[in-house]
């Protein structure tokens, strides 16, 4: 993939900087996007029009063959050892670093909000300037998805939706013991149903770090991951939200289900959260602000008579998040979809995950993942909503 970063270029000379410097590891979203490169430490990549890379002899091998640079160097090319042993750990990467960076013209650098503040202090003390890059104009950048990134996060999309099944197997097959969910004799536990989406998704290529399974009154905090038996009759709500190991894109889902009969309650809530989802992606095309998709939900929810955020900021029960996010090399990246108007271009692949949360009910929520089109939206996920098991 080869990005378009005539945006890098713009916001550079309008800043009057010589390049754009980021120091961090791969796993870091904006150096993996300008580099094309991961590795597990930190290392340079340097933007002043083209792409340059200053990592370890370790790293250098596997960044010349796969790296999308113009140039790949070692930090033994400029002395690294020597600076080290003259100014210690420190100093000596400092100079390092600013030696890099004056064989490349880059008296002037941007840098990200979060780059390391000693390495930025003592690239300074040598005479350099370096700026704060507070628009963050590289994950501006990224939102906008082209079609190998719109893939990459399917692919991932698929490896979710097969763990989703997984998940959806162990909890319609449970039998029911004293109201208790059961799997082969024993309790079916959220512990239990999030190992096998993750080994579910070892095989199909993607890391997880962690999943969300949680029932009854677990499931009324919308980030609480769920702990213990699962049980008939309550609302369990899974939202998987995978990692491939290719390619290092995300993928994002939730479904509510409900072995047995659900109260009224949560009959009622299901409904409204389809219908506020729908609201939403009717809603969505390049040019309409994502502040527009989330009033569509709290219409829905706020007709109901159910709080939001929207008109109370202190409610504690109802849709008390956002509508969605972005999701790319991040699993939460710009554009937001909630009360902050940003215009939504072709390209942003966003959540659409509208819910409604009281410890006294449980929880439901329902999230898809769609591509922003000119004329509205590809929905990327395919998988079935429906409550009752």
């Amino acid at each position: 993939m080869d990005p378009d970063l005539s945006r890098l270029d713009a916001f550079l000379e309008e800043a009057g900087a010589d390049a754009y410097l980021v120091q961090a590891g791969g796993d870091d979203s904006n150096q993996r996007y300008l580099s094309g490169f991961s590795a597990p430490d930190p290392f340079v990549t340097l933007y002043t029009g083209e792409v340059r890379l200053l990592v370890s002899t370790l790293e250098y091998g596997r960044a010349a063959r796969t790296a999308r640079a113009e140039s790949v160097e070692r930090l033994s090319e400029y002395g690294h050892r020597e600076k080290i042993d003259e100014y210690g750990e420190a100093e000596g990467g400092h100079r390092t670093l600013a030696a890099f960076l004056e064989a490349h013209d880059a008296a002037s650098v941007v840098v990200p909000d979060d780059f390391p503040v000693g390495t930025a202090d003592g690239l300074r003390d040598l005479g350099f300037e370096v700026t704060a890059d507070e628009e963050d104009v590289l994950a501006s950048i990224r939102a906008t998805k082209t079609d190998e990134e719109v893939e990459h996060v399917r692919e991932a999309q698929r490896a979710n939706e097969a763990a989703m099944a997984r998940a959806e197997e162990l909890i319609g097959g449970a039998d029911v013991e004293d109201g208790t969910l059961v799997h082969e004799g024993e309790s079916l536990t959220s512990e239990f149903v999030k190992q096998e989406i993750e080994i579910t998704l070892l095989r199909h290529g993607c890391n997880l770090d962690e999943a969300i399974v949680a029932c009854g009154a677990d499931a009324a905090d919308p980030h609480d991951r769920g702990s213990g038996p699962l049980s008939a009759g309550e609302p369990i709500i899974v939202d998987i939200f995978p990692q491939s190991k290719a390619t290092g894109y995300f993928a994002d889902m939730t479904r509510t289900f409900c072995v047995g009969d659900p109260s009224e309650t949560v009959r009622e809530w299901y409904d409204l959260t389809l219908e506020a989802q729908e609201a939403a992606l009717e809603t969505i095309e390049a040019g309409v602000s994502g502040s527009d998709v989330h009033d569509a939900v709290c219409d829905v929810y706020e007709d109901a008579g159910l709080p939001t955020l929207r008109a109370d900021e202190s409610a504690e029960t109802g849709f008390i998040h956002t509508t969605g996010h972005g999701v790319g090399l991040d699993i939460h990246e710009f554009p937001r979809v909630s009360e902050q108007d940003n215009e939504l271009q072709a390209g942003h692949v966003v959540t659409v995950e509208p819910g409604l949360y009281d410890p006294e009910v449980g929880g439901v929520r329902i999230e898809d993942l769609v591509v922003v089109t000119e004329e509205g939206h590809e929905n990327l996920t395919d998988y079935e909503k429906r409550l009752r098991l």
